[in-house]
């Protein structure tokens, strides 16, 4: 009935005054009369009670019971069904919240009716009546006890996903309406590796703010410019963004000090802590503030074969930041460098092949100044080994010169080519530092275009809800299992051992992934990869974890770009993304109803690879970590949750050295090459 009345349901008549109401009841003496034709009473009066409206936006008789008692239909207790059912005569004068008098008048007079109809109730429905006028008086007697709690979009779990799933079925169903049409919705997230990965969120995140707060202590704020200067004005900017100072600006439009003394007048707030929720005393602006110093993260996690999102946190808490930042655009740092020597195997290079890691200048033309610049790349240490490197120790050690430099031999625009066929939607620039991850794209298609090469070069599109039917039982949706070849199964394999470098050989940026802590204990059981981040002032620290059956990722960053850590020895992906992925992964492992689906190794390599065409690395002494006079408040601890070595990561600066190695190039079976030790000495990510 109701969809009968709504404007959608009345056609071009509806608009001509009068008629759209005969129009509607009309359509309402038809269906009443299909109803009783087809329908008994008792089957009336069950569709009838679990499509009713009993008030507090609580329709059907299972969601206000769960309303008003928190309680299942089936554990009702007969008072607590005479209020629901007195509440159907009008759902605002006897709702027991805003009229509780009128409710236990008219409760009571429900129970006198149980009790007076009691023979006709015993006949037709069992047990559903009052049998002895003391039973009546004993629950007339009873005050109302409420357990009132309005159900709502934001109830339950996974919260951010619920949005994405949301946003997935206007995009794929545009004619369904999620709130109003009954739907069943089958979605592909499993409870118990969301519940591994808030867990995982929760705890790194912690351990990041922990260290973020320390890192800045007795400095200041840390919204600076690229010079690391305190930026003016930033909080003011902010302010004018937030509902507090849209409300003043329009109740005082021509008196801007009312505007600022409410702003800066101190009132209770509710804030975020990693401990709960807490009240404080503090202005609006002070609450800005205190906000701005967290910082935020995302994670996803899928399956490379069916393209199943099987766990999604889009911030560390749902109800204090609603922006997804799975979704948000963010430079992706050295997790794009996938792309450029993924498209270097595919014109048919290997691992082993080799590549100048020496000194860059480019003339480039700058589109925003209409100028063309000078464009000097670097590695993160400061310096070149003006050496050729394989490229497997180029990708595991992430050094800048070898990604521009191969991507200038490839062809950016071919590296674009690839990254859209592995899945990356964003659009990408045909520019010279495109390979260092100069272009925004999200954690989302990030994640999905790595699982493409866990699934040995073949691209599968993501998939939230498998399956919806309607209010009927009858499947409205049903997803399809969309795949394409991305990458040739030689191309696939090399690219898939170049990620098993980043965590295996020696100097590479993602060892703590494969630590005995972490993946450690599963080496001969599971295949593992992976590929760290970090964009320009570690503004933005990724970490995308591979293995055959399950592909994770993490960033981690400020709300804004310009909040960040200072150098990269705590805001680099390796010690602050990778070590959310890392403890979901190792949960999901440590699962003995998970980990025989995912527990896996890769089949064996396409006919015709030779071994030697893989196992070529570099291996360069590490060198002390980038922690500087600057750095001071770094506390580490043999059980530290985030992992922290002596790496440093791609696009970070690193403390200023004039020692260069001359270790030659080596094969696989180098004892140094192939050290799996945590603490990797990386010199270039």
């Amino acid at each position: 009935m109701f969809r009968v009345r709504t404007k959608y349901s009345t056609g071009l008549l509806g608009k001509i005054p009068g008629v759209g109401i005969l129009v509607m009841k009309s359509k309402e003496m038809i269906i009443a009369s299909e109803i009783e034709w087809n329908c008994d009473k008792q089957e009336i009066l069950e569709l009838y009670a679990n499509t009713v409206d009993f008030g507090s936006n609580a329709f059907g008789i299972k969601t206000a019971a769960k309303t008003y008692f928190n309680t299942t239909p089936k554990e009702l207790k007969p008072e607590e069904a005479a209020v629901l059912v007195g509440l159907l005569k009008a759902t605002s004068a006897y709702n027991p919240r805003i009229n509780p008098k009128n409710s236990l008048k008219r409760r009571n007079t429900v129970l006198n009716n149980m009790y007076t109809h009691r023979h006709t109730l015993k006949e037709r429905f069992g047990k559903v009546y009052i049998e002895d006028k003391a039973t009546l008086k004993k629950l007339q007697d009873e005050p109302i006890k409420l357990n009132f709690n309005v159900e709502n979009a934001y109830d339950g779990e996974a919260l951010y996903f619920r949005d994405a799933v949301k946003e997935y079925i206007s995009e794929n169903c545009p004619n369904l309406d999620i709130f109003a049409d009954g739907l069943k919705i089958y979605t592909t997230l499993d409870s118990r590796m969301q519940a591994y990965a808030e867990k995982a969120m929760h705890e790194q995140m912690k351990q990041v703010q922990n260290n973020f707060n320390r890192h800045w202590k007795g400095i200041g704020d840390p919204w600076r410019n690229e010079r690391g200067e305190l930026i003016p004005g930033f909080i003011e900017s902010k302010l004018k963004d937030t509902p507090a100072y849209k409300m003043l600006k329009a109740r005082f439009p021509n008196d801007p000090d009312s505007v600022q003394f409410y702003l800066e007048k101190p009132h209770k707030v509710k804030v975020f802590s990693y401990d709960g929720e807490r009240e404080e005393i503090m202005s609006t602006v002070d609450s800005l503030r205190y906000m701005l110093h967290f910082m935020h993260a995302g994670f996803v996690a899928m399956e490379p074969e069916t393209g199943y999102v099987k766990a999604y946190v889009g911030d560390i808490d749902f109800h204090t930041w609603k922006y997804d930042k799975v979704q948000s655009m963010r430079q992706p740092g050295s997790t794009f460098k996938l792309f450029v020597y993924a498209t270097a195997m595919k014109q048919g290079m290997t691992p082993s092949d080799t590549e100048e890691d020496s000194y860059i200048r480019m003339d480039v033309y700058d589109k925003k100044r209409d100028t063309t610049t000078v464009w000097q790349p670097h590695n993160a240490n400061g310096r070149f080994t003006n050496t050729h490197l394989p490229l497997r120790s180029g990708f595991s050690q992430s050094v800048n010169t070898i990604a521009v430099r191969l991507g200038q031999k490839v062809g950016i625009p071919k590296v674009i080519e690839t990254a859209h066929d592995m899945g990356i939607l964003s659009p990408l620039d045909d520019i010279p530092s495109l390979p260092l991850g100069a272009c925004d794209v999200n954690l989302f298609e990030l994640v999905n275009a790595y699982a493409t090469v866990a699934n040995n070069g073949v691209h599968v599109k993501p998939v939230l809800v498998t399956k919806i039917e309607d209010a009927e039982g009858n499947v409205v949706y049903e997803a399809k299992h969309e795949e394409k070849r991305a990458l040739s199964q030689t191309a696939a394999f090399y690219t898939q051992k170049l990620l098993e470098a980043g965590v295996t050989d020696g100097g590479a940026t993602s060892q703590t992934f494969g630590a005995y802590r972490y993946l450690g204990p599963f080496r001969k059981q599971l295949d593992m990869g992976g590929k760290t981040g970090t964009s320009n002032n570690h503004s933005d620290a990724w970490f995308v974890g591979v293995t055959p059956k399950l592909v994770g990722g993490a960033w981690v960053g400020g709300e804004y770009r310009s909040i960040h850590f200072r150098t990269g020895r705590l805001g680099q992906g390796s010690r602050t993304a990778l070590p959310i992925v890392a403890q979901f992964m190792r949960s999901v492992m440590d699962d003995n109803k998970l980990a025989p689906h995912y527990l896996h190794k890769y089949g064996l390599p396409p006919e015709g690879i030779d071994p030697s065409s893989y196992a070529a690395t570099y291996y360069i002494a590490p060198e002390k970590p980038d922690s500087t006079a600057n750095d001071s408040t770094m506390q580490t601890t043999s059980d530290d949750l985030m992992g922290i070595g002596n790496e440093t990561e791609g696009e970070t600066k690193a403390a200023e050295t004039s020692t260069e190695s001359s270790t030659a190039p080596t094969q696989a079976t180098d004892k140094k090459a192939s050290s799996t030790t945590e603490q990797g000495g990386n010199l270039f990510e």
